[in-house]
């Protein structure tokens, strides 16, 4: 599966790019879109894209500057910059930062969709080189996919409030989600959403037992967006509700 970011806050321009972009795309691959520097920061640190394609010139941060920050913790991300200036410093900054593609604006849809296909192209050869790579290594695959999994359970504990779903997680680590789900479960002995429940009801629990807030709170604490949904999944997980569980710990604190 393919990652692709589009950066670009003139929303005529970011249409015309996705629309070229899109009809590359298999159905499994995501596009993700942003207008501003931070923003495609902090969406290139969530979702790990394998390419992105950014105007120079955007809000908060210069292109340029956010492929430079992005770099840092993606080295390996293909990279197209789209400019409106033929200015030398842009151009010599983004070929120390390993652009893939420097395209001067108005760009024509056949520049566009051939420099796409060409990244696509190399994405998935670098993914190959690193996959023959790790079997002329004689890499265990199980062991493979332990580190995976074990990369995968870092990432869920540290975000499991916020709305994660099997599909980024996957694409964190370059695997298919179908075949993330099935190496998940046996690992685990539960399937991904069963573990992401598991920690946030553990999480309701101590919150149940450690403050005084409402339902509602935890329930938001918690990463669910619904109070009555998690009234629900607290019952079936911990059979009883959540009012209960409190009475019960300061019960049981008071016996002990």
């Amino acid at each position: 599966m393919c990652m692709v970011l589009i950066v670009e806050d003139e929303m005529l321009e970011q249409e015309f790019i996705k629309s070229i972009v899109r009809e590359e795309l298999f159905p499994q691959d995501t596009l993700l879109t942003c207008e501003s520097g931070i923003e495609a920061v902090n969406l290139a640190e969530q979702y790990r894209p394998n390419i992105i394609i950014t105007d120079v010139l955007i809000p908060e941060l210069d292109g340029l500057s956010a492929i430079e920050k992005i770099r840092k913790f993606l080295p390996d991300v293909s990279v197209a910059v789209l400019s409106a200036y033929s200015d030398f410093a842009y151009a010599q900054k983004a070929i120390r930062l390993q652009v893939f593609e420097y395209l001067l604006k108005p760009v024509k849809p056949n520049t566009i969709k051939q420099v796409f296909r060409k990244m696509m192209d190399s994405t998935y050869k670098y993914h190959s080189m690193i996959g023959e790579k790790i079997e002329q290594n004689s890499i265990d695959s199980t062991k493979c996919n332990e580190y995976f999994i074990e990369k995968s359970v870092e990432y869920i504990k540290q975000h499991f409030r916020e709305k994660i779903t099997l599909e980024m997680i996957a694409s964190r680590v370059f695997l298919n989600p179908k075949y993330f789900s099935r190496v998940f479960k046996k690992k685990m002995g539960v399937s991904f959403s069963k573990y992401v429940i598991n920690l946030k009801i553990q999480y309701a629990c101590r919150l149940l037992e450690t403050t005084n807030y409402p339902a509602y709170r935890i329930s938001i604490e918690c990463g669910f967006s619904d109070p009555s949904y998690f009234n629900r999944v607290f019952c079936a997980q911990m059979e009883m509700t959540p009012q209960t569980y409190r009475k019960y710990v300061k019960v049981s604190k008071a016996i002990n």
